[in-house]
């Protein structure tokens, strides 16, 4: 049995069209998407048509991630207030975009389990952990942290996804696989990944792919298709953050949120004075 497991588009089309490609060139039996197709990035809609045709055509199967969750509740929740609305532009921007195709999010679940026709190949795919879309398995996250009600029991290999960085790990003896993103990887490696499995010999194996897509057009996409200059001012981060192929928003929260949340510093002269930072060299 052949398996493809991607995740972390966050529309990011170009991307997503070569991983596709290269997917279907290599005949899955089974291919699934876990999660973060839409959002921070410039074109949530295009993807969200595509990887529908490839359900309908090939009986892909989708996951939902934390973005996906966040635009329906977007849907459900005006902004509290004006600032509210600013920090989150990107997400209303994104949320108009798929305006027409967003209902689909709704049928899409937070957990898909397969097997390889015994009992002891049972595979768990989603998103973040059991404890949540939001919850992703790093490296550094202590073992008793996963013990506490974040794996699924009786299953053979755990696939996640949710922190953009290729992961494998072992706990207790079962197999952990994060895929890292197609569209924005988080690793200081600006290449796509994504998962190939084989049931081989009794067990599953696994091989994480990186490939190069065309970062010239998806960085013209940025530009050209208003979600950095409508997005509002964290959407130059978001944009940084696939630039740079590093995590920057926890960076930024540390430093400025509180004080932008008081009042005591305006939005956007916080993001401006952290991404000075950014291309400031150390001392």
């Amino acid at each position: 049995m052949k398996v493809a497991i991607f995740s972390d588009v966050q529309a990011n089309l170009p991307a997503m069209e070569v991983a596709v490609a290269r997917i279907l060139d290599w005949s899955p039996d089974l291919v699934i998407m876990d999660g973060d197709l839409v959002n921070r990035g410039p074109s949530s809609l295009e993807c969200l048509q595509l990887f529908e045709r490839l359900r309908r055509e090939h009986g892909w199967l989708p996951v939902r991630g934390n973005h996906e969750t966040w635009m329906l509740r977007c849907q459900r929740e005006a902004p509290r207030d004006a600032l509210d609305a600013r920090m989150r532009a990107f997400a209303d921007w994104t949320l108009h975009q798929i305006a027409p195709a967003l209902e689909t999010l709704n049928q899409w679940p937070d957990h898909l389990c397969f097997h390889a026709g015994s009992e002891t190949s049972w595979v768990h795919v989603t998103h973040g952990t059991m404890r949540g879309n939001r919850h992703g398995v790093t490296a550094a996250l202590p073992d008793e942290t996963l013990r506490d009600g974040a794996l699924p029991e009786g299953v053979a290999l755990f696939v996640t996804a949710h922190t953009h960085r290729p992961l494998t790990r072992v706990l207790d003896g079962l197999p952990i696989l994060n895929v890292g993103s197609v569209g924005s990887p988080f690793d200081g490696d600006p290449r796509g990944s994504y998962a190939l499995l084989e049931f081989h010999q009794g067990r599953w194996q696994w091989e994480i792919v990186r490939f190069d897509y065309d970062r010239e057009r998806a960085r013209r996409t940025f530009l050209d298709s208003g979600f950095i200059e409508q997005g509002g001012p964290l959407a130059h981060i978001l944009y940084e953050e696939w630039h740079r192929a590093q995590l920057l928003m926890p960076q930024w929260r540390e430093r400025f949120e509180t004080e932008v949340l008081s009042g005591t510093l305006a939005l956007e002269t916080a993001v401006d004075s952290f991404l000075a930072e950014l291309d400031t060299p150390p001392d």
